[in-house]
């Protein structure tokens, strides 16, 4: 029996750390605004928040929000509001991210787009706070 709680234990550790070792991968978007740009000028801002929830203001200005996962050295955004089909949107994200980083990707319908980690929130309450919004 002490040998099933000290295993179940190490496991329970192990798992919080790799946890820990993931969030450090985007923790540099707490607090911050990852932006899209799309090849027409148009931009999308996306908030991550460390309790994988994210929120955001669309291209259109329409307010985002739903749940972000890590899966090896992508972050998946699954949106929940407004509601779409029932898919996750996966992309990669630096392997050393930071403020000013940039690096390109494509969206979910294969368009081509850059992204880059701006300081601060910006626009958080233009029209996220109407999606859940963190403060």
């Amino acid at each position: 029996m002490l040998i099933r709680t000290a295993l179940a234990a190490a496991v329970t550790f192990s798992a919080l750390n790799a946890q820990a070792a993931d969030l450090s991968r985007v923790a540099a978007a707490f607090g911050n605004t990852v932006m899209s740009i799309y090849p027409d000028g148009r931009t999308q801002k996306i908030w991550l928040h460390p309790n994988g929830d994210w929120d955001g203001v669309g291209r259109d200005g329409h307010p985002l929000a739903g749940h972000w996962t890590l899966r090896d050295d992508k972050v998946c955004l699954r949106q929940t509001r407004p509601p779409t089909l029932p898919f996750s949107y996966c992309t990669g994200f630096p392997a050393d991210p930071h403020v000013g980083v940039v690096w390109t990707s494509k969206d979910f319908s294969g368009a081509p787009i850059r992204l880059t980690v701006l300081k601060g929130m910006a626009e958080t309450q233009a029209g996220a706070s109407a999606a859940g919004a963190h403060p």
